[in-house]
C-alpha cells in the first residue's frame, strides 16, 4: 500500500474536549468578576471556603504554638529543638498564606479573626512546660493536621484539583514535621529534658 492510499483512510481525530472551543470561549467571557471560578468548578463554593478557613485556623494556631515553644524552650538540649520549632513556625505561616490566597482565588475571605480561632482550628493550642511536653504537643498537632489534610484532599478531589494538590503538598510538609518531631523525641534524653 502506498503512503498516499494510507492517508485517505485516516479519519480526523475528535477533539479530546467535551465542550467545543467556541462554548469555552463564550463561557470565559461571562462572569469575569469571578476570576478563577468558572461555571465548571463543580463544587459548593461556600462549603469549600468554610473547609479552607478551618485549615487556615489550624495553621494559625500551629504558628502561635510553635512560636511560643520557640521562645519558651530552655535547658541544655534546647538550642536544636528551638531551631526546629522556629522552622516549623515559618513553614506553618507559609501554609496559612497559601490557604488564604486560595480562599481569595475562590472568591471568599480568609478568616484571620482571633475571635473563635481556637474553635475553628482542628488542632489545639497546648503550651507544654518541658521540651518533651512541647515536642509531644506539636507532634499530636501535626498528626491531626495530616489526617485533616488527607480528608480535605479527598473532599476536593472530585471538583477542585488545584486545591487538592495544594493540600497534598501541605500534608507532605506536615508529615515531614511529624518525622522531625518523632526524631527529636527519640534523640532527647528521657530524664531531665526541660
Amino acid at each position: 500500500m502506498s503512503g498516499k492510499s494510507m492517508m485517505k483512510d485516516v479519519k480526523p481525530v475528535a477533539q479530546p474536549f467535551l465542550t467545543d472551543v467556541k462554548t469555552l470561549r463564550d463561557r470565559a467571557r461571562q462572569h469575569m468578576d469571578a476570576g478563577a471560578v468558572t461555571p465548571g468548578y463543580g463544587g459548593e463554593l461556600d462549603a469549600a471556603i468554610q473547609v479552607l478557613n478551618a485549615a487556615l485556623a489550624t495553621e494559625l494556631i500551629c504558628v502561635l504554638r510553635y512560636k511560643r515553644h520557640y521562645f519558651m524552650a530552655q535547658g541544655i538540649h534546647s538550642a536544636g529543638v528551638a531551631a526546629e520549632f522556629l522552622e516549623h513556625s515559618s513553614d506553618e505561616m507559609a501554609h496559612a498564606d497559601q490557604i488564604a490566597d486560595r480562599i481569595v482565588q475562590l472568591g471568599g475571605e480568609p478568616d484571620f479573626s482571633p475571635e473563635g480561632l481556637r474553635t475553628r482550628a482542628h488542632s489545639e493550642y497546648v503550651e507544654g512546660t518541658t521540651l518533651i511536653d512541647m515536642i509531644k504537643e506539636d507532634l499530636v498537632a501535626e498528626r491531626i493536621a495530616i489526617d485533616s489534610y488527607r480528608e480535605m484532599g479527598r473532599y476536593f478531589a472530585a471538583f477542585d484539583p488545584t486545591t487538592r494538590r495544594m493540600l497534598e503538598e501541605i500534608q507532605a510538609k506536615e508529615e515531614e514535621h511529624a518525622d522531625d518531631l518523632a526524631e527529636l523525641l527519640r534523640d532527647l534524653p528521657k530524664q531531665g529534658a526541660n
